[in-house]
């Protein structure tokens, strides 16, 4: 069964995710453009891109990248750690941006259960 990606509300929150991490790494000291905001950015877009190519595919192959998309969730969720650990955000942020991500991976690992079926 295909899926539009773009009715999904995984895909959505990880859409606003990644707009989130955009607008904090603008804060980051220029040292980490290469670093840490580079690292973050690529792994934020990971999420929904992921959701979006495999949403054309069967189940077993759309499982296969939700499960790349979740995995670059806890990577992106330990990195906005290591960027609070730096003091580049607010404790308050942190905790803003996490609970999405966290909430984004309950309703992923929900979501992959429905289509293993």
């Amino acid at each position: 069964m295909k899926h539009n990606f773009k009715n999904l509300k995984i895909w959505i929150l990880s859409m606003e995710i990644t707009s989130d991490i955009h607008k904090i790494t603008l804060e980051f000291p220029k040292n980490e453009i290469y670093g840490l905001v580079s690292q973050m950015i690529r792994a934020a877009v990971s999420i929904p891109s992921n959701i979006a190519e495999g949403s054309n595919r069967g189940n077993t192959h759309f499982i296969h990248f939700l499960n790349i998309s979740l995995g670059s969730s806890f990577e992106l969720q330990t990195q906005l750690l290591i960027a609070f650990q730096n003091k580049y955000i607010t404790e308050e942020k942190t905790i803003e941006i996490e609970n999405k991500i966290i909430e984004f991976q309950k309703m992923t690992t929900s979501f992959i259960s429905k289509l293993e079926i």
